[in-house]
């Protein structure tokens, strides 16, 4: 399948008292046309930077794009200028922001803002766009579109608000949704019915979804492939189906187990990972996820592993065949149980 979007090498940094910090450090990954690919991993592993810097919203944010490549459609959109940047926003890739109620204006009404994006990408009577923007939020599955055109988003719920932020997101029919925690805040049956409405719209509009997340639960249900990130850097990328399987790297490992499961017994204490991950100014030397990681060895305290093809997929771990020996061995104990 055609790659719609190439990552190549981003860094991203932001000013602080000693230089530049950089939360997002040598990533690279790609999305096909038609593709679901989610970015799992903790706060402050650098999700939610790495879609500002393809959006290239990091400027406004006191960031700066420092290294690499984003390549949508051929074209590098760290080369293009503002005015440049501004007719590709919101036409050819689309944002869901993490918060709904501050994404959206809260002195204009829900009409006026959907109206707006529409009017500025196509050419429009403000009456059309109106009609349009009132199908979109059918089509999102808010019930009387039009009377929510007319209503101010602190009127609305939070499922109602999320559906108007995808509403305004699939306005111009973009090759590239970027989902960023989409259902953050919202409960559990809320969060199905965006997800479902997430992967309904992929398939109807043959869209790519960018989806950062984490919950790596939510990466499994949705995903063709999952981004492991952790600190800035790219821990594994696999398919989602192998990675479920047998992940190659220990923190995916962990995340996995961190997930409650339905068939544990009552009473075990949930697994969860020792430690927090470290502040951007103070990382570790080697591998950033060595303090926390139960196969750590001078080697990843002292020197930083390469992300390599491994089986199909990107590991970033100097000890991966042993921990991959380590859990056979592990799943064929379980197995002496199995009648």
């Amino acid at each position: 399948m055609a790659k719609i979007l190439e990552v190549k090498n981003l860094v991203t940094g932001y000013r602080g008292k000693d230089g530049f910090i950089k939360a997002v450090d040598g990533v690279s990954f790609d999305i096909e046309k038609g593709e679901t690919v989610c970015i799992v991993g903790e706060s402050g592993s650098g999700k939610s930077v790495t879609s500002m810097s393809i959006m290239r919203l990091v400027e406004y944010e006191n960031g700066q794009i420092l290294d690499g490549e984003i390549i949508f459609n051929g074209e590098d959109l760290t080369t293009k200028n503002a005015e440049q940047m501004r007719k590709i926003r919101g036409s050819k890739v689309s944002m869901i922001f993490q918060e709904p109620l501050t994404a959206l204006n809260p002195v204009f009404t829900v009409g006026k803002q959907i109206s707006e994006s529409i009017l500025f990408h196509q050419k429009m009577t403000k009456q059309e766009a109106l009609i349009k923007a009132e199908e979109l939020l059918s089509l999102v599955g808010l019930s009387e579109p039009k009377t929510r055109l007319k209503q101010y988003p602190h009127e609305l719920s939070g499922g109602m608000r999320q559906r108007v932020m995808i509403a305004m997101a699939l306005a111009t029919n973009p090759e590239l949704l970027i989902a960023d925690e989409p259902t953050t805040a919202l409960d559990v049956t809320i969060e199905a019915q965006i997800l479902e409405l997430l992967r309904k719209l992929r398939e109807q509009n043959d869209m790519s979804i960018m989806l950062i997340t984490h919950d790596i639960g939510v990466a499994v249900e949705m995903s063709h492939r999952i981004i492991i990130m952790y600190a800035g850097k790219v821990m594994e990328i696999s398919e989602t189906s192998d990675i479920i399987r047998k992940p190659y790297h220990p923190y995916t490992k962990a995340l996995l187990e961190s997930v409650p499961t339905m068939d544990g017994e009552r009473g075990t204490e949930l697994k969860s990972i020792k430690g927090s991950i470290p502040s951007l100014n103070q990382l570790p030397k080697g591998c950033r996820f060595a303090p926390r990681c139960p196969l750590a060895t001078e080697q990843c305290h002292s020197q930083e592993p390469p992300l390599v093809a491994k089986d199909n997929r990107q590991v970033a771990c100097w000890h991966v065949d042993k921990f991959i020996n380590q859990a056979d061995t592990e799943q064929g104990r379980e197995g002496d149980y199995v009648e």
